[in-house]
């Protein structure tokens, strides 16, 4: 029996990582096109040479963004889906969290969320990602209700992948217009109508 001998991907250097980190932020609130190398370039002290060194081009830079961001967020959404003591709202808790916190940033939107506001001007590899993370975040919310009202902590009055759409919905939209507005009571007051939805739906359905 063979053994897996495909090495371990080598990881990425401190500036390649702060070349990303600056990238991400610039992106979820300038938007991709509105950014350049020179930007980051300044802003890190480094030469626009370097950035070329890690990310051949924007849009190669733009991928490893988004392919980072996914894989964080797909690895904590799997860590708090595994743990059977927690209650499914706590879950739901769990997963409205970051928007919260990008809601209480001056200009922070969810990354995807920024780069599917400039969707049309993206190279094909880089929609496929965002469509990607919409759906998978669709797949796990949809996963979650169902194991919610299976549990009888959750009431939906709705089929769960119909709900998960209008959660993932509500959230990417109370997030842009708080940009928009200022107003952080926006996302706490979406939050906590779909929490409260969800505590007393009109009738389980599971679907």
């Amino acid at each position: 029996m063979k053994r897996n001998t495909r090495p371990a991907p080598v990881p990425r250097s401190e500036t390649a990582e702060k070349i990303l980190d600056l990238a991400e932020t610039l992106i979820q609130t300038r938007g991709c096109s509105a950014f350049s190398y020179q930007d980051i370039a300044d802003a890190l002290g480094i030469r626009k040479a370097s950035i070329h060194y890690h990310f051949e081009s924007k849009a190669d830079l733009a991928i490893a963004v988004i392919d980072r961001y996914t894989e964080n967020f797909g690895k904590a959404l799997e860590d708090i889906a595994r743990d059977e003591q927690a209650s499914s709202m706590s879950m739901l808790d769990h997963y409205t969290g970051p928007y919260t916190a990008f809601a209480e940033t001056p200009d922070r939107v969810c990354l995807s969320s920024a780069l599917a506001g400039e969707i049309l001007a993206l190279p094909p590899a880089l929609r496929d990602r965002v469509a990607l993370f919409f759906k998978s975040h669709q797949l796990w919310l949809t996963r979650i209700l169902k194991r919610g009202a299976a549990r009888g902590e959750l009431k939906l009055s709705e089929p769960a992948a119909k709900t998960a759409r209008l959660i993932f919905g509500a959230l990417q939209g109370a997030l842009l217009v708080k940009r928009t507005t200022g107003d952080v009571s926006q996302m706490k007051d979406v939050i906590a109508v779909l929490k409260s939805q969800l505590s007393r739906g009109s009738s389980a359905c599971r679907d």
